[in-house]
């Protein structure tokens, strides 16, 4: 286990490099390009990406869609506002959510949303001002959702999205995530189709984003740290596509740390060998760490003294991926999940 604190893995962001907008074409975003074993780095563009990947390595990406997850309505009994996020549906039409103003909605209160097109009673009550909440409608709960429902961005994007879509990736086909696998924004089906075409695998698998991911780190030792749990798939067809990648000598070479995740959860439990899985994933990807499965990656920047800092510097080393931040923040780069990003080799 390392010895590493919180503070280890903090560095100081001006605030004006946080993206608050997306780029408007997703692959001209900036690439800062990584070597993890020497440390050097190439500044780039997204676009650019293809000369990074060789025929005969495989690009696995995370094909969960965003949720809009986010819906405003009011209290039956007394018309007070309430805010609520959903994040997991547990079962049935029943959801796991955060509530806010959590400590006003007791189990047995009934919320209205839109003209009462949607309804939900309040079954149970959790810490940190979570509910369980059972739904009731009409027709089809994933249309109600669209219609009613809004884009549940991260808390330090602070303008409005003008097209909703952009907080997806070009991919995205499974719903259930509470957040976008922002690493994959960059990609276009132009430049997916220029991948395939040098003869490179697209691969794609799912892991369902959950709030966890913006969870901040409380403990000073980061092992002691608890993890939150994430859904994953991966195919048989997936994994027998990726083992043969692995077997002629091609690189596994995820899009973002989601992809990571589960990649790294199958390898980790089939002593490095990829088959058909799903389950529930807390995988928590530390300096020290031995690594299974990935060869390289793409990656945003990310969040100070976050988990995802820690999983990246476990596969570059600490120091190497604090230096490619301040060169970032030094060439101005644009941060987090509409910012620019990484390919780490």
């Amino acid at each position: 286990m390392s010895d590493l604190t919180l503070d280890d893995f903090d560095y100081d962001l001006p605030h004006e490099l946080i993206a608050q907008t997306p780029i408007e074409q997703r692959d001209t975003s900036r690439l800062l390009v990584l070597d993890s074993k020497t440390g050097e780095m190439q500044d780039q563009h997204f676009y650019d990406v293809l000369d990074q990947l060789n025929p005969g390595d495989a690009v696995v990406m995370n094909n969960s869609r965003v949720l809009p997850a986010r819906i405003h309505g009011v209290k039956l009994d007394t018309g007070a506002h309430v805010e609520v996020l959903l994040l997991n549906n547990t079962e049935g039409d029943t959801w796991e959510t955060l509530v806010k103003p959590g400590k006003k909605i007791k189990v047995g209160t009934v919320l209205t949303f839109g003209n009462g097109e949607l309804t939900a009673t309040v079954t149970e009550e959790l810490e940190h001002g979570g509910r369980m909440i059972e739904f009731h409608y009409e027709g089809i709960f994933l249309e109600v959702l669209e219609k009613l429902g809004e884009m549940p961005l991260p808390p330090y994007i602070k303008e409005k999205l003008d097209d909703p879509d952009r907080y997806q990736t070009v991919y995205a086909k499974e719903n259930g995530s509470a957040a976008a696998p922002t690493a994959g924004l960059h990609w276009t089906k132009d430049l997916l189709q220029k991948v395939e075409d040098k003869g490179i695998k697209l691969v794609y698998l799912t892991l369902h984003v959950g709030l966890g991911t913006f969870r901040p780190v409380d403990e000073e030792r980061i092992e002691d740290h608890v993890m939150h749990s994430e859904f994953y798939r991966l195919d048989a067809e997936s994994a027998k596509t990726l083992n043969e990648v692995k077997a002629n000598g091609g690189r596994i070479i995820a899009t973002g740390t989601t992809s990571i995740r589960t990649l790294e959860t199958i390898g980790s439990k089939f002593n490095g060998v990829l088959q058909a899985d799903s389950g529930w994933t807390d995988i928590f990807i530390m300096p020290g760490y031995k690594w299974t499965v990935v060869d390289a990656f793409i990656t945003n920047f990310h969040l100070p003294k976050s988990t995802l800092v820690m999983l990246v510097a476990a596969f570059t080393g600490r120091d190497n991926i604090l230096n490619a931040y301040q060169h970032a923040i030094q060439e101005k780069y644009r941060f987090f999940s509409f910012g620019d990003a990484m390919f780490v080799k």
